[in-house]
């Protein structure tokens, strides 16, 4: 008689035990309504191909997460790098060099709109334990020229 092991049937390199595992434990980080919404919809975390599809699932659901708690700024660089995907590095490249005009042109005009009349900016130290300590010791003013 030959019998031969059964070969062992892998997901994403997790055995079948460690995907209910992992399916358990990411299915305690979904929302109510998530949760209540897998099971009316019968997603069940036991038999191979159930086990699958509940992973997918709950994986579809942490990633609409992500995009949820990203801040404004955030979703905006997602959206640039997703967008330079369908790019060839000459089309981004261009994209890059106009934009650059497009910054330098408005940077100009606030020049234009608002310039600067102080050219120099004073600042002065009141503090007392740093004023007699350092004019004892140093004989130096106490103020500071920073010029912009």
């Amino acid at each position: 008689m030959n019998f031969q092991k059964a070969k062992k049937r892998n997901f994403r390199g997790m055995s079948y035990r460690v995907v209910q595992l992992a399916n358990s434990k990411n299915r305690n980080k979904l929302h109510k309504e998530d949760k209540t919404w897998l099971r009316d919809n019968f997603y069940k975390n036991i038999g191979w191909d159930n086990v699958i599809d509940l992973y997918q699932k709950i994986e579809e659901f942490t990633k609409k997460y992500y995009f949820e708690e990203m801040t404004l700024e955030e979703l905006f660089i997602e959206a640039d790098h997703i967008g330079n995907k369908y790019l060839t590095n000459q089309e981004i490249k261009e994209y890059n060099q106009r934009l650059s005009i497009e910054v330098n042109e408005v940077a100009e005009e606030i020049d234009k709109q608002f310039p600067e009349t102080e050219t120099e900016m004073e600042f002065i130290d009141f503090s007392k334990n740093n004023h007699t300590k350092y004019q004892k010791k140093h004989n130096q003013k106490t103020y500071r020229t920073v010029k912009f």
